[in-house]
């Protein structure tokens, strides 16, 4: 279910623009990171745990988001991606991220470290 619902979500955010390649800088948490010229990026399609305590509904969502923030750390932190901007979000730029190819989204949620999220659908619940 996972799966469909995250091609479902991809689909929706894919833009038929070129991909654009950028060196991940620094990861902010488990969705979000800034790139070397100081771009913050937002994931599409995936929503993290937060990290923040004013942000989170619980504990156990600030330990998933540290936990999350260490998975796309090891994924991406100093590597080059391909950014396919879809919009932007908070003064962040979402866009669809590749590594060699492969989505980073759908790794993050094959790793357990997101979830699948629609943009304007309600966020997925990390504290049940």
């Amino acid at each position: 279910m996972l799966r469909a619902s995250y091609a479902a979500a991809l689909a929706l955010c894919a833009a038929p623009v070129a991909a654009e390649p950028a060196t991940v800088a620094r990861i902010t948490d488990g969705d979000t990171f800034r790139t070397t010229s100081g771009e913050r990026i937002r994931i599409a399609a995936i929503d993290a745990p937060e990290t923040i305590r004013s942000n989170a509904k619980c504990a156990a969502e600030i330990t998933r988001g540290k936990a999350s923030t260490a998975e796309l750390r090891a994924l991406i932190e100093g590597r080059a991606v391909d950014l396919t901007r879809t919009g932007q979000s908070y003064n962040r730029t979402v866009a669809i991220v590749r590594l060699d190819g492969r989505d980073v989204a759908a790794e993050m949620v094959r790793r357990g470290a997101a979830r699948p999220w629609l943009r304007h659908a309600p966020k997925p619940d990390w504290c049940s």
